[in-house]
């Protein structure tokens, strides 16, 4: 089985985020970016079907701070192959980034399943993975939890609302969204990394074509302004009624 893993990095925030002088981005000086959370399951889910019935996985994903050791670490985890896309112009938005990685996942073919996470800490509508399924021509299934592979298709475990899970059947190739991995991500110790970092090299391929114009214009980037308190109200539930009742009248809400 041949799998292909979809990777974005993105800011720690750990760390204290800063917006830069232009007042539209992050500040980037001491900025520390991560591999995002559900990519990181994405990852995981891919070598688990890979120890399960063989085959290889490759790790795609757009350059950025800190992206090489990221990479390395994905290999050391069990990926076989990681490619980097270099040369892609700065700030894109979501669809502007799946249409590239999807041109590039193209190149890649042929691989039964595409693998990514269902959203990132910064773009949580969750689009990037229908992009590039879209692009495809591939089936898409977003929120998966779980993927058992045997054949022409692939049984998956799809997240709702609510607590409610459902089991879908779809044909390969496909494209899967993932929101958590059957188990955590696995933690590989940095002795490792170095030693994979000796062995392996990580390809580059540059930015194919034009990604389309930005749709979306960043205004202004600001921190929340503290403009109101939560008041707690305290005594028995009686007094506390009393008080809130108060409280809407001076308002003018009773």
């Amino acid at each position: 089985m041949n799998i292909l893993v979809l990777l974005k990095m993105v800011p720690d925030v750990v760390e204290e985020l800063e917006v830069a002088g232009d007042g539209k981005s992050l500040d980037t000086s001491f900025l520390r970016t991560i591999i995002n959370e559900r990519d990181d399951h994405a990852l995981e889910q891919a070598i688990l079907l890979k120890e399960r019935h063989g085959g290889k996985v490759t790790v795609v994903a757009l350059d950025a701070p800190d992206i090489d050791d990221t990479l390395f670490a994905t290999m050391a985890k069990g990926a076989d192959r990681a490619v980097k896309i270099t040369d892609a112009p700065e700030g894109m938005t979501t669809q502007m980034a799946a249409k590239l990685c999807g041109q590039v996942v193209a190149g890649l073919l042929p691989a039964d399943l595409v693998l990514t996470g269902v959203q990132a800490l910064d773009d949580l509508d969750g689009l990037s993975a229908a992009l590039v399924a879209q692009q495809l021509n591939f089936p898409y299934i977003g929120v998966v939890t779980a993927v058992t592979a045997g054949g022409p298709t692939a049984t998956v475990l799809k997240e709702f609302a609510g607590g409610v899970r459902g089991e879908f059947a779809v044909t390969l190739p496909a494209v899967l969204g993932v929101q958590a991995a059957e188990k955590p991500p696995r933690y590989v110790p940095v002795a490792k990394v170095r030693a994979v970092m000796k062995t392996n090299k990580i390809e580059t391929v540059s930015a194919p074509g034009d990604a389309g114009a930005a749709q979306i214009e960043v205004r202004q980037l600001a921190k929340p302004v503290v403009s109101s308190h939560a008041e707690m109200l305290e005594g028995s539930p009686e007094e506390a009624a009393g008080k809130l009742v108060e409280l809407l009248a001076q308002r003018g809400l009773l």
